[in-house]
């Protein structure tokens, strides 16, 4: 099968180039309002965001701030399909502005923006991102009464427009990504512990480093597996340095995404020299996981396609796809990469053969 996924250099606020019910799942962070390495990106393009902070009100900015992503808001909706899911990680902010400390829950005003707009709330995760720092506590350290707790948690925020989604019964791309027993467990827990993902990219005058600050791919991937179907198109309207569409390939999802900084693309352009043969161990770990899993556990039914058991029925018929090779890259006004994917069989992917 083949798998397309285009990076558009624009502003997510006028997302042209999708259409009107066209994406079956977002998947995004986007830039967090009151954390000050985005303010220059919001004032940019309100100069009341900078008056605000610089007139010490910060309840006026982080407003100010929500009303840019919310004018996205609005075309995530338009582009959602009926019965689609919005995955949104952001995390709440600390600072002091004026002279006073505060957190900024950015987390409570996008799931207000999103009910608004009709979507409805699904259980979310918490995403801890522990640290050893000596430096993270804030305020007076260990003497009361003036010190603060260090947020050591994002939020991975769910939403689904209208019902749940209808599909064939029977469907083979719903039972092909069906996910085993054990990775339901733990993808479907309140509680995700993730470290973070460092960035490799080049710092200098224009701050890149600074301002890039996609997820791990493992969040994402997660979520994609969790929340779609083979084939399907995923959207990441804040696409950075393609992360959300690095994982839809892994995951033989079709993607879009926007980011105004182009440049960020050359991060994704870097990650795919290797990604078939990358894809092909990632799948042949993840199969290997659940022959562990499968070691003590008694009972159950034989996979359609494997060699080894499942826990439940809708399990028989679970069949990964890697990626077979990148058989078109365009570099024009974004990034467009069209992939081939082929299913895993038998007792492991056998090696696939060289690009070119």
């Amino acid at each position: 099968m083949r798998t397309e996924h285009v990076l558009h250099v624009g502003d997510a606020v006028a997302m042209d180039a999708v259409a009107d019910e066209s994406v079956e799942l977002v998947v995004t962070s986007p830039p967090y309002p009151m954390i000050d390495l985005w303010d220059d990106l919001f004032a940019d393009r309100d100069p009341d965001v900078r008056a605000a902070l610089d007139a010490g009100d910060g309840d006026a900015a982080f407003e100010l701030m929500h009303a840019q992503l919310d004018a996205v808001w609005d075309d995530v909706v338009r582009a959602l399909a009926p019965g689609g899911v919005v995955c949104v990680n952001v995390g709440d902010a600390t600072r002091s502005v004026g002279g006073e400390f505060q957190q900024y829950p950015n987390h409570a005003r996008i799931v207000d923006a999103l009910r608004s707009r009709g979507l409805t709330p699904l259980p979310d995760v918490l995403w801890r991102k522990p640290t050893n720092s000596h430096t993270k506590f804030m305020g007076s350290g260990t003497l009361p009464p003036n010190a603060y707790v260090t947020l050591e948690h994002e939020y991975v925020l769910l939403f689904r427009k209208g019902g749940p989604r209808s599909l064939p019964p029977g469907d083979d791309r719903r039972y092909e990504s069906a996910f085993f027993w054990e990775e339901r467990n733990c993808w479907f827990s309140d509680l995700w512990e993730l470290r973070g993902e460092e960035q490799a990219l080049g710092g200098g005058a224009d701050g890149r480093r600074d301002r890039s600050a996609a997820f791990p791919l493992e969040i994402p991937l997660r979520l994609i597996r969790m929340f779609s179907v083979r084939g399907d198109r995923v959207l990441d309207p804040f696409a950075g340095t393609g992360t959300t569409a690095l994982a839809a390939m892994h995951a033989a999802r079709n993607s879009v995404g926007y980011d105004l900084d182009g440049d960020l693309f050359d991060a994704l352009d870097d990650r795919l020299d290797d990604l078939p043969a990358r894809s092909q161990r990632r799948v042949a770990e993840r199969l290997d996981r659940h022959r562990a899993a499968m070691t003590d556990r008694d009972g159950g039914y034989e996979a359609e396609h494997f060699d080894f058991r499942v826990v439940t029925k809708r399990e028989r018929r679970i069949r990964p796809y890697a990626v077979e090779s990148v058989s078109e890259r365009s570099a024009e006004r974004g990034r467009r990469y069209v992939l081939n994917h082929r299913p895993a069989d038998g007792d492991a992917l056998n090696p696939l053969p060289p690009e070119g």
